[in-house]
């Protein structure tokens, strides 16, 4: 009971525990952040939830995302869920999205669902889409971007001619 086995005890190092594996493939619980001194060139995506503090320059394509106020987003962002604080310039498609006061917005937004609090700027067009519709816009981030498709004649039997 009182013995000197480190079997069964937690260890101090204040970090939490290393998330199990979901069943689904799904990484439940975990968040990328990108810290207030960060500069990241380039597009970024996640399939974790994903807090940014610092600055992007391109693209960010995620789940969840949760902008801090002193950031900078210079690309389009796509996301299901979203808690807008800091400054983007660039367009916006997300299904759920909240836009705080501190926000600063330059370019379109399109939305399922949407929240602005008093004091927000949005400099560009509003368009709220269908469910269906915001799931075509934004693409998982495991996705890859569209490419050009040849389309074949094909029979009225719909075989290729």
């Amino acid at each position: 009971m009182f013995n000197n086995s480190s079997r069964g005890r937690e260890t101090s190092s204040g970090l939490p525990p290393a998330p199990q594996p979901q069943p689904n493939g799904q990484k439940r619980g975990m968040f990328s952040v990108v810290g207030p001194d960060m500069i990241i060139t380039g597009n970024v995506a996640a399939t974790a939830d994903l807090h940014i503090d610092g600055r992007v320059d391109g693209d960010v394509t995620c789940g969840s995302l949760v902008q801090g106020a002193d950031s900078i987003i210079k690309g389009v962002v796509r996301a299901e869920v979203a808690r807008l604080a800091g400054a983007i310039e660039g367009s916006v498609a997300v299904r759920q999205l909240t836009i705080e006061r501190a926000a600063r917005i330059t370019g379109d937004v399109e939305y399922e669902t949407i929240a602005i609090e008093n004091g927000a700027s949005i400099d560009g067009r509003l368009k709220h889409l269908a469910a269906d519709a915001v799931r075509a816009v934004a693409p998982t981030p495991a996705s890859k971007p569209e490419s050009s498709v040849t389309q074949f004649p094909t029979s009225a039997a719909g075989e290729a001619a």
